[in-house]
């Protein structure tokens, strides 16, 4: 068949998609038939990898690990349970157990902060309609003395780009943090022209409704506010940071945009990070301005039901990717076709699964984004063959 009938074909055998398919019409695939994923919304971003963390059935290892005292202990506890010392858990995270007494000393912050494993741990689910039997916890607790607190970072350091997601809620008293962000280790946080940070922050102190978004720094030198670094946002009241919702993050060449329950809500493209990074959870206080201050015996959670990724990785990084991209975040590819199976996570109907969205067409579509492009697509190719 000649190059152009066979394109007349194929036009023909995707007139089907003319009009958006629904999710139930996509087929459900494993990971190892994607090249690449799409996402959706204002900046659609191509990715390579997909990864999905479920914290949702893991009773075999629930429990509430009572609080350490002495800052010391706390910070060399042990892991709550097997899964955190799991291949699973340990060849993608890491538990923090850092403390900002340097900050203490220097009078940057009243409190000193003890990152703890003994904070990160697997709770069952007691809500009165649990969509899950059980879900991971982050705790931050004010004891006498020390703010006890919960961090895990990426093992990778080198993510160039990403969209993270997390079903998760914050509950608790005032004077504690939560979030969800990005960070480029430079090696001397007070260098503020070298940070690089999205952050997704959620301060307890503030109204359920009223979330943070931010790419770092979002103060100069001189400690003046930048305005166009953050996005103070009030969201809808049933989406508030006390109920359980899906919190998205999206990092992109051109700008860090945020959603809510597949909604967006904010986007910024100003000071948008350039370089890899890794990727932080946390739930913690230092008393300070900030963050406010919990009274001794408060406690504060990030609960999370699952994570889930889809990111690119700079050349030079191990991974099994089949392809990685350069430290422009251009796809360096490893295979003819490239993105010759397209996917998304998006457009499932199962949470942690990809479908797939457009195959061999990909690339005689000119890699079009999903099903909605294509029907712009297609009908201009359809005309251009008549002439």
């Amino acid at each position: 068949m000649s190059g152009r009938r066979y394109l007349q074909a194929l036009l023909l055998a995707s007139s089907a998609t003319l009009y958006p398919l629904s999710v139930s019409a996509l087929d459900e695939v494993s990971d190892s038939h994607c090249d690449c994923y799409v996402t959706n919304g204002s900046s659609s971003t191509y990715f390579t990898t997909h990864h999905f963390y479920d914290f949702r059935s893991m009773s075999d290892y629930a429990g509430v690990p009572d609080p350490i005292d002495d800052p010391n202990e706390s910070s060399a506890a042990y892991a709550t349970s097997d899964y955190f010392l799991s291949d699973d858990w340990n060849d993608n995270w890491g538990i923090q157990s850092w403390n900002n007494s340097d900050s203490v000393e220097s009078g940057d912050a009243p409190v000193l902060m003890v990152h703890s494993a003994n904070n990160i741990y697997i709770e069952e689910n007691s809500d009165d309609n649990p969509t899950s039997d059980t879900f991971m916890t982050l705790r931050t607790l004010r004891l006498e003395g020390y703010q006890s607190s919960a961090e895990f970072e990426s093992i990778s350091p080198n993510y160039h780009y990403i969209s993270i997601r997390m079903l998760a809620r914050t509950v608790g008293a005032p004077g504690a943090v939560t979030a969800m962000f990005t960070y480029k280790d430079n090696g001397d946080p007070n260098q503020l022209e070298h940070v690089q940070e999205s952050d997704l922050e959620i301060r307890t102190m503030d109204p359920p409704d009223t979330i943070q978004y931010t790419n770092q720094p979002s103060y100069s030198i001189q400690g003046d506010d930048i305005p166009q670094a953050t996005r103070n946002v009030t969201v809808p009241q049933d989406l508030d940071w006390t109920k359980w919702a899906v919190h998205r993050m999206d990092w992109t060449p051109t700008d860090t945009t945020w959603f809510i329950d597949g909604g967006e809500v904010a986007s910024i493209a100003f000071q948008t990070p350039r370089d890899p990074s890794k990727v932080v959870f946390n739930a913690w206080s230092d008393g300070g301005h900030w963050a406010g201050n919990m009274s001794v015996g408060s406690e504060a959670y990030l609960h999370v039901q699952w994570i889930e990724l889809v990111y690119n990785l700079t050349e030079g990084y191990p991974t099994s990717d089949k392809r990685s991209v350069d430290e422009s975040g251009n796809f360096l590819s490893k295979r003819a076709d490239r993105c010759h199976n397209v996917c998304s996570i998006d457009e499932t109907s199962t949470i942690g699964t990809a479908v797939l969205v457009h195959g061999g067409a990909s690339k005689l579509l000119g890699h079009v984004v999903g099903f909605k492009n294509a029907c712009f697509w297609i009908p201009l190719l359809a005309m251009a063959l008549v002439f």
